[in-house]
């Protein structure tokens, strides 16, 4: 582990140190846990945001084989 240093409001320090009471671990852990939450919800968005893009990329070529054609030719039945 790296250590840092961050400043908090106080209304920040008093909510963390109040759900480490709750939860029964350490200010460090909460706030650790908070950025690894926060960075896999980041992450996901941007993956999300990517595929929606990405989303009908060849709608548009006459040069592809029909796909949809090609499946159905091997189902098997």
């Amino acid at each position: 582990m790296v250590r840092t240093q961050i400043y908090l409001t106080e209304e920040e320090n008093t909510a963390i140190s109040r759900l480490s009471k709750v939860l029964g671990g350490g200010k460090s852990q909460i706030i650790r846990q908070a950025i690894d939450e926060f960075i896999q919800k980041r992450e996901s968005s941007r993956r999300l945001n990517a595929l929606r893009e990405a989303c009908g990329m060849w709608a548009d070529r006459t040069d592809l084989p029909d796909f949809r054609a090609l499946r159905e030719s091997f189902d098997r039945f």
